[in-house]
């Protein structure tokens, strides 16, 4: 029997949410109470893996984010950053936020330059000590005000993944012109109609993972740039790992500009028919 199995859960109507607090402010956290993740039933620890490339305007602000979110719901983490020899100096404020933050909480992993999303997702694995994987933009498209209902839902049924989805419930995308939201509506629609991966945001990159999970994944991945997050789901659905959705608010980057470019559509397209035709 297969074990992939999807599954939507939907962000709080902030009205309920509120009304929860007032009379279950001792519960768990759960989408209807708005409260603070329990951690006393056990203690998980999670990686944060942050590629990086020109980002030294978004990563203090990330890093702050991040922070302040693992510390108000009492979260054991780290942020793995791992940078692509950025000529804009993120490495420099990377090494800075450790001062600040502490080598504990923050590791640098730098490469000699830009080796692909797979790679830098492989070499953060290798120095990751979390049981649970994060993975997940450093421009600030991807609120970290997620991550605790990311881990939430995992909890429900001890998923393998649960993936952030901009095309569900009540997910959405701010930010983008009419041509970014219509490729980006293209690429799932296409995906999903040769592939079926039974995920409604087959491009989206921000994700939970089992720290075992996503080595199994990755190590099957094989495909370069875009299409690596697509493959990513499609080999989770062929190895029967099960996925859980939530629905996101994505928002287009405040720094720096976006790296998708007509190299990057025709690299996705080719990279979809050969998972076609191969998968």
């Amino acid at each position: 029997m297969s074990r992939f199995h999807v599954s939507i859960t939907p962000e709080p109507d902030s009205r309920t949410a509120k009304a929860t607090r007032n009379s279950q402010s001792s519960l768990p956290y759960s989408a209807n109470s708005g409260t603070h993740l329990s951690m006393s039933s056990s203690h998980n620890k999670y990686s944060v893996l942050l590629p990086t490339y020109n980002e030294r305007d978004n990563l203090p602000i990330i890093i702050w984010l991040l922070a302040k979110t693992f510390k108000e719901h009492k979260l054991d983490y780290e942020v793995i950053i791992i940078d692509d020899n950025s000529p804009d100096g993120t490495l420099e404020v990377a090494k800075q936020l450790q001062q600040v933050y502490g080598e504990e909480r923050i590791v640098l992993r730098p490469r000699a330059g830009k080796l692909g999303l797979g790679t830098a997702y492989i070499h953060g694995i290798q120095n990751a000590t979390g049981n649970f994987v994060i993975i997940m933009d450093a421009d600030m498209s991807h609120h970290p005000k997620a991550i605790p209902d990311f881990i939430r839902v995992q909890k429900q049924r001890d998923y393998d993944i649960v993936t952030g989805t901009r095309y569900a419930g009540n997910g959405g995308v701010y930010g983008w012109d009419l041509r970014r939201k219509l490729t980006s509506r293209g690429a799932n629609f296409i995906a999903d109609l040769l592939l079926s991966p039974g995920v409604s945001d087959l491009t989206g990159s921000f994700r939970l993972y089992k720290k075992d999970v996503l080595h199994q994944i990755i190590n099957a991945t094989v495909s370069k740039g875009y299409v690596f997050q697509m493959e990513m789901m499609v080999r989770a659905k062929q190895f029967n790992f099960s996925v859980a959705e939530v629905p996101i608010t994505f928002v287009d980057r405040v720094f720096g500009e976006s790296k998708l470019g007509a190299n990057e559509i025709v690299g996705y397209l080719k990279g979809l028919w050969t998972l076609f035709t191969s998968v």
